[in-house]
């Protein structure tokens, strides 16, 4: 016991040796460099010059400024996020427990088994009793027509894209680029064309519409802006939406597996503007890494769309479901460390790796301790195992993943936009700060799991957005989930 105190204690002395023997060797070499120069004097000095040749002093001075033009020239230019804004749900639209379940007692649909279960849900799904539904859904039963999914995506959609461009003054005219995430509504026109006709795109703007990617196609917007952002002439900008309809996608059967996303998806988006012009940004974009797990059968089923034996379409979320996730979230991790950690970790990871090798795994392996590479997490608040289970693998303190554990209880499960809700809890709080970083990890079926960092330029001047009216009453105390 004692030993594991002292090797605590000597862990802040080995971090600092580490990640600072670049300039612990460094020094030493300069000063004797400058001392050696100050035994040789000015003169021996510039005769050594002297007597080397012209083309070995061409080179000395052409190869270096020709590397660092290359490197300059093929780099990838740096991609920033000028600003972003999240859907205000309104208070016409909130779900207290006791209704929802009203509601389903009333639907024939439901038999009194189904009600339980749900019920059972609910409590402890880590859900507050202000999370919205959209207006179709209030109905009994709900509505779930075409119409009614259109209304939906166009009060959250562009309700997001009006703030943010109210927020960051560019005129629609101004985007170059249109990147939107919906999993599981795509109707035609699609969303990048309903967009276009409201706003008045250019004619030339690159519209992309990615469809069927689950809760992590966030990300993959990111990074599908950031790529577009490469090839086109700098300062662009790009649009990038993200949300998920919920109108239309209502399970009305009885199956158990597919009951979950009733309980836990509410409706949300988010508008975020990227640029390669960073002199309004907020954030700059450090990383984007994919992992994608489809070629496993299990991994690819474990959250599927399809029908139950009497024709109802639903979201099958499997049992195995976490234990997949986990493992996509370790192979992201190890994708990740390598990029982000300093290296007092990379070290330690690659010390344990070897020591297991040779022992046969008979030792733990070392978890990389991410809170040496990033201030601030937002973890998608999929549901309360899921939040569960990244800050046992993290091992993350519970301030770590409070944005997580609030945005699930203020505002559910918003898929792929609740990153950003995370994100804005953080900045609410008063938490950031200038040259914190932040890791954005999300999950989606698939399986996919994706992060992205960023780095803090400027921080949020207020708390204005999703959490203005209520973050002086978070974090509130969510009970813990009884075991039966």
């Amino acid at each position: 016991m004692a030993s594991s105190a002292q090797l605590r204690r000597l862990k802040p002395l080995y971090q600092l040796v580490v990640n600072n023997i670049l300039a612990i060797v460094a020094v030493p070499l300069a000063a004797a460099a400058v001392l050696k120069a100050a035994e040789l004097g000015p003169a021996e000095i510039l005769a050594r010059l002297r007597a080397l040749r012209p083309a070995h002093m061409f080179l000395a001075a052409f190869l270096p400024a020709a590397a660092a033009a290359l490197y300059l020239r093929l780099r990838p230019r740096a991609v920033y996020l000028v600003d972003y804004a999240c859907f205000r749900t309104n208070p016409n639209c909130r779900v207290p427990f006791a209704t929802f379940l009203e509601h389903s007692r009333v639907w024939p649909g439901f038999d009194e088994r189904s009600v339980r279960f749900m019920t059972r849900l609910l409590e402890r799904s880590g859900l507050g009793e202000e999370t919205c539904l959209p207006y179709a859904q209030h109905y009994i039963p709900p509505s779930r027509d075409l119409e009614s999914s259109r209304a939906e995506v166009e009060l959250v959609i562009f309700s997001a894209i009006d703030d943010l461009l109210a927020k960051t003054g560019v005129s629609a005219h101004d985007i170059d680029i249109l990147v939107v995430n919906c999993s599981l509504f795509a109707p035609t026109p699609s969303f990048t064309d309903m967009i276009i006709r409201r706003y008045k795109l250019r004619e030339d703007v690159r519209a992309v519409h990615l469809a069927g990617m689950g809760c992590s196609a966030g990300l993959i917007s990111v990074e599908c802006a950031r790529n577009l952002l490469q090839v086109a002439p700098h300062g662009a900008r790009a649009l990038v939406v993200s949300t998920e309809t919920i109108t239309p996608n209502y399970y009305m059967g009885q199956e158990r597996a597919m009951l979950l996303p009733n309980c836990l998806f509410r409706m949300g988006g988010a508008a975020a503007l990227l640029s390669t012009d960073g002199s309004t940004a907020r954030f700059r974009l450090a990383r984007v890494v994919r992992t994608l797990r489809g070629a496993a059968d299990s991994a690819y089923h474990c959250v599927y769309q399809e029908e139950d034996d009497r024709g109802n379409v639903g979201i099958n979320l499997s049992k195995d479901l976490m234990n997949i996730a986990g493992d996509a979230l370790k192979a992201n991790i190890t994708a990740m460390g390598p990029l982000v950690l300093p290296a007092s970790e990379q070290l330690l990871f690659a010390l344990s790796f070897i020591a297991r090798k040779v022992l046969n795994n008979r030792i733990k392996p070392y978890i990389p301790d991410f809170r040496t590479a990033f201030e601030h997490f937002c973890i998608h608040a999929g549901g309360r195992a899921v939040i569960d289970e990244l800050q046992r693998s993290l091992t993350l303190s519970d301030e770590q993943v409070e944005a997580s554990r609030m945005t699930l209880h203020r505002f559910g499960n918003t898929s792929s936009s609740s990153l950003w809700y995370e994100l804005a809890y953080i900045e609410a709080k008063g938490r950031m700060r200038r040259g914190d970083r932040v890791w954005m990890i999300g999950f989606g079926s698939g399986f996919k799991c994706n992060s992205a960092a960023w780095e803090c330029i400027r921080p949020a001047a207020n708390a204005d957005g999703p959490w203005a009216n209520c973050i002086h009453r978070y974090p509130v105390h969510i009970p813990d989930v009884l075991k039966h």
